[in-house]
């Protein structure tokens, strides 16, 4: 373990953000007698760690403590239900009063514009939260604030340090050493990339991450602003390095029928060395694996290349919420700095504020990915982006299809580079 000395960092409100599905059900919270209080709806996410949802009620009781009449009730819903339930939830104006969802346009743009968020502006002011600026301008759309950002992300390859010393295999500089390291592993039996796509989300950061390295962070600017056509050779390029990786062998049998969880299990086990995913499975990374692990960026054909970075889902309030000033003050508990370190400690979260980690325990690999990620903060990275949160849905459903009709053969990487730009100019 690594005591963190003073460093601070944008630590993430949405440390109750999880990007990882489980099992449906609602926590203890929901049996709770409100005794004739005000009590507000909490919806998030279904955490991998079940022990998750017991800690979560625990921060809630401080809250409950500090602000007496105001109960909350937490709901847990699999991620893979929560688009649909949720969406479905607020336009029949029976949704939770707060809940978590992705930042940017194509996850709470697409809710603002259907008049489905409740405006935060004001309490921005009044309670003076001290989000960082590029996080917030993620959750403001049409010059409105409608959330909290999440956890600061940064998405690349973990890789399993004891395969690569045993097979001799020196941490990849480029993407010749990333090919010829995948080869060696296949050559040994062991299946270099714990790649899924089941979901479809997936797609999205492979390609974000092969992107991000080819053309860098101001080329990812360029095609998101449309300076840049989505059919240029460098999107091709990025799309083909996985189709090859999966034509190759690199990839587990069928991706596209491999769950998220499922990758993941697999890079657990040693059956896979390498794990495309993002900073945000730090911790269950550290809580199942008995080796050395190492994260680095997807590379660049001409050096390392840098890390796609984003940001998780984030509490939002709905706009029917009858609530609304109870869930301000829940959501001003969470920017507080001492639920930030709380965040920190308990989940390897980095939120989009200041946090004091002094003294923090951390293993090497969290330490590490807190580093990369205050570079973010501060502006002293390079860092590409997850496309998918500043796209728009309409684009992310091509982004997703796409990459899986790729990786099943029904496309090639000009037909997904096509889809795509279509998509955009939509």
């Amino acid at each position: 373990m690594k005591r963190l000395a003073a460093l601070r960092i944008p630590a993430v409100t949405a440390a109750f953000a999880f990007a990882v599905t489980g099992c449906t059900g609602t926590s203890s919270a929901a049996e709770k007698d409100s005794g004739g209080g005000e009590q507000i709806r909490y919806l998030i996410e279904q955490p991998e760690d079940s022990a998750a949802v017991d800690l979560i009620n625990e921060d809630i009781a401080v809250f409950e403590k500090q602000n007496p009449g105001i109960d909350v009730e937490l709901e847990v819903l699999p991620t893979d239900n929560m688009r649909t339930v949720l969406q479905t939830q607020l336009r029949s104006g029976e949704g939770p009063d707060i809940f978590n969802w992705g930042s940017g346009p194509g996850y709470a743009g697409a809710l603002a514009d259907a008049g489905l968020l409740h405006d935060l502006t004001d309490a921005y002011e009044e309670y003076d939260w001290p989000v960082y600026e590029f996080a917030k301008e993620r959750v403001t759309f049409d010059g409105k604030v409608y959330g909290v950002p999440g956890d600061i992300e940064t998405v690349g390859l973990f890789y399993n340090k004891q395969v690569f010393d045993e097979l001799g295999i020196s941490e990849p500089t480029n993407l010749g050493e990333l090919e010829a390291a995948a080869a060696t592993l296949a050559k040994k039996g062991i299946t270099p990339f714990a790649a899924s796509d089941k979901e479809g989300w997936q797609g999205g950061h492979l390609l974000s991450m092969a992107l991000s390295s080819r053309v860098g962070a101001d080329g990812v600017d360029k095609l998101l602003s449309g300076e840049m056509p989505w059919t240029s050779p460098e999107v091709v390029a990025a799309l083909d390095t996985w189709k090859s990786f999966n034509a190759a062998g690199y990839l587990p049998d069928f991706p596209t029928s491999l769950t998220y969880d499922g990758a993941n299990a697999l890079f657990y086990s040693g059956e896979a060395a390498i794990l495309p995913t993002g900073s945000w499975a730090t911790d269950e990374i550290a809580k199942n694996t008995d080796f050395e692990v190492g994260f680095i960026p997807f590379p660049a054909e001409d050096g390392p290349g840098i890390f796609s970075g984003g940001l998780g889902s984030g509490p939002f309030i709905s706009a029917a919420s009858k609530n609304t000033e109870a869930a301000e003050k829940f959501l001003d508990y969470m920017v507080t700095p001492e639920h930030g370190r709380w965040t920190v400690e308990n989940f390897n979260t980095i939120p989009p504020f200041p946090v004091e980690t002094e003294g923090i325990d951390a293993d090497p690999l969290f330490a590490q990915v807190i580093e990369d990620a205050s570079k973010i903060s501060d502006g002293t990275g390079e860092f590409g982006s997850n496309v998918d949160v500043l796209s728009t849905d309409v684009f992310n459903d091509a982004m997703w299809k796409g990459v899986q009709g790729m990786l099943t053969d029904q496309k090639s990487a000009q037909d997904v580079a096509a889809d795509l730009d279509a998509a955009f100019k939509k």
